[in-house]
């Protein structure tokens, strides 16, 4: 593994007041002085993860390409690759193109490959695209032979590499049989600057399922989708080199039952409440929290209930309320207006106004969309600040 990259000081992505912070960057208790609501990462909990889930794969003897819409950060992807990620996965071409491009800014001397996950869908993403393709290694998904087309007309007589996306249960995108999955590799074989790299399946049903054994028996559903498909490309003479998908939720079981070589998973650099709540003790729950919202009660004038500065927008509200840390048993947190959240408190353990807060997000990947920068700490020492990117990239 390659020495880690300096820790980033993104000033310019803050749109607010955090001198304070700043000036007491690297001395302990600093974390308190964070504007708040403040998206922060610990930097140790991070590497452990970014470690745990590149020995995993390793051992397993298959490739790991992260999925770049959890973090949209070119602090994060770098770390994913000097731990030996083959590239990085995005959900589009924007998030690619922002990503990649403060990648070399910040000094990657390496070949990047990155895998556009979202099938194209129309003749100007195919153009946007292909730009892409000239700053570094581009693979783009489809499940259409239209979109082959429209691939084929934007890119010039460089070769582009292009993935059939299956849909394995899911249903957002994908074909839906083996005769869709020919009509699309036949249409990528007719074209001479295109290259038929493999096929995508990403079971996005199956992550946030609860208990091993129902993840496991789905996702064995899944990968007989998947094989079906494989055996009539193969069986038609194609070869599918590449068998990209997966997840953290099925991280492990994805290595064993080997169906894929390629995994995208993307949340257990940070993890989240849903996937806290669908893993538990499961060998794929063993990531640690690094991702947390640090939230100010800002009125504590009621009986029972506290007020902090952490609500509708602070965090994504599609997989429920926040979990709250490091306060003990019966203190919940409930979503109580665009820019406040009531924190529910036992008798005996009052918090006071003033008192600073830990969440655990509900969903990790778009509450980070939500933030321009995040702050890194250890501990209580905030020790730099990593922008956001791709914030709002969803072209």
């Amino acid at each position: 593994m390659a020495a880690d990259p300096p820790l980033p000081l993104d000033i310019d992505s803050l749109h607010h007041d955090a001198h304070e912070a700043l000036e007491a960057l690297g001395s302990p208790g600093s974390r308190a002085l964070l504007p708040t609501p403040a998206l922060v990462c610990d930097i140790d909990i991070l590497e452990v993860n970014l470690g745990r889930m590149a020995t995993l794969v390793a051992q397993a003897g298959i490739s790991l390409r992260p999925h770049a819409k959890t973090h949209k950060s070119a602090f994060v992807a770098i770390r994913q690759l000097a731990h030996g990620a083959v590239g990085i996965s995005c959900a589009t071409v924007s998030e690619a193109s922002a990503v990649v491009d403060r990648v070399f800014a910040d000094g990657w001397a390496g070949p990047l490959s990155v895998l556009v996950t979202s099938p194209v869908g129309s003749p100007t993403n195919a153009r946007r695209a292909a730009t892409l393709d000239r700053r570094c290694d581009v693979v783009m998904a489809v499940d259409h032979p239209d979109a082959v087309d429209e691939l084929a007309s934007a890119v010039d007589l460089d070769k582009l590499d292009v993935v059939c996306d299956i849909d394995v249960g899911l249903g957002r995108t994908g074909v839906v049989d083996p005769d869709g999955a020919r009509a699309v590799v036949e249409r990528i074989a007719r074209h001479d600057n295109l290259r038929f790299a493999g096929v995508q399946a990403y079971g996005g049903h199956l992550q946030h399922l609860a208990g091993r054994d129902d993840r496991e028996q789905a996702t064995r559903a899944a990968n007989l989708r998947l094989r079906s498909v494989i055996d009539a490309l193969e069986g038609d003479g194609h070869e599918v080199a590449l068998r990209t998908g997966g997840g953290t939720g099925t991280s492990w079981i994805d290595t064993e039952l080997g169906m894929l070589n390629e995994l995208q998973c993307g949340s257990y650099a940070f993890m989240d409440r849903e996937y806290r709540d669908a893993l538990g003790d499961d060998p794929e729950g063993g990531f640690g929290q690094s991702l947390t919202i640090t939230t100010t009660v800002v009125s504590a004038n009621q009986s029972g209930f506290v007020t902090v500065d952490a609500g509708l927008k602070a965090m994504a509200t599609d997989a429920g309320p926040a979990a709250v840390l490091g306060c003990g048993e019966g203190v919940t947190y409930k979503f109580f207006g665009d820019e406040h959240g009531l924190v529910i408190q036992p008798e005996g353990a009052p918090l006071r106004r003033g008192d600073r807060l830990e969440l655990v997000p509900p969903h990790c990947d778009p509450t980070v969309d939500r933030y321009d920068a995040i702050w890194l700490v250890r501990g209580d020492t905030v020790v730099g600040l990593a922008a956001v990117d791709a914030r709002g990239c969803s072209q």
